[in-house]
């Protein structure tokens, strides 16, 4: 069960840093610091958007408008810690 923990504990991390890759990119094509016609960066953002935007989409319905602000990474985030949380403690509990 201890691995199986730790896969899902991993996976976690990997997408953790895809969503803060894709906010990052979000927000330097919006300053217009990368160039979204270099075939790279297109392909990056776009695998970002389709691993992301099916979970972020649900969170976006459910917050305010803030004017242009997007903080559902910031609540997806927060989300995965909280389940990494427990799977930790859930591991704790059933060692002993």
């Amino acid at each position: 069960m201890q691995a199986v923990f730790w896969l899902i504990n991993e996976l976690l991390n990997l997408y953790w840093w895809v969503i803060i890759i894709g906010a990052v990119l979000s927000w330097l094509v919006a300053f217009e610091v990368v160039n979204t016609r270099n075939r790279f960066i297109a392909m990056v953002l776009d695998f970002t958007y389709r691993l992301t935007e099916p979970v972020l989409r649900p969170i976006r319905r459910f917050l305010p408008d803030l004017g242009g602000i997007d903080i559902s990474p910031v609540i997806l985030l927060l989300g995965i810690m909280f389940v990494q949380k427990l799977l930790f403690d859930l591991s704790r509990s059933m060692a002993f």
